[in-house]
């Protein structure tokens, strides 16, 4: 099965350069360009992992993260946090409060993204890609 991923940020050449880069992997992807587009997309197909920006109009990641853990059926989801310079979080409080199960710092490159990702679906039991 293959994992399917949201990506979530509202800079849209680095996403769209992680998007090429996943899929290359054999990652289903998807784009959401702030967090009310991505929260549409969550309830309209479950990923199983969201990658989504900290700092987003409409919905900035946060408000994002705090209504997929609200949510019962998106409450266990996988996310990753992309985060710029200002971010006022440690990821000690950001995987105690959220969950989130890092942060990656921006600029990131799509290949760094791609580790992280197979480490996370590498610790998932029964996954498609390869490790």
């Amino acid at each position: 099965m293959t994992q399917r991923v949201l990506l979530c940020d509202d800079d849209v050449l680095a996403i769209r350069a992680a998007e090429q880069e996943l899929k290359h992997a054999g990652y289903e992807v998807r784009v959401a360009v702030d967090g009310e587009n991505g929260w549409q997309a969550i309830r309209d197909s479950k990923p199983d992992v969201l990658v989504t920006d900290c700092h987003m109009p409409r919905l900035d990641g946060l408000g994002l993260v705090q209504r997929v853990r609200d949510f019962p059926e998106t409450r266990d989801l996988p996310i990753l946090m992309l985060a710029g310079t200002g971010f006022d979080f440690s990821l000690d409080e950001l995987a105690a409060k959220w969950r989130i199960v890092t942060v990656i710092p921006k600029p990131f490159s799509p290949q760094t993204l791609l580790r992280v990702l197979t480490a996370v679906f590498c610790e998932e039991p029964a996954t498609a890609v390869q490790c």
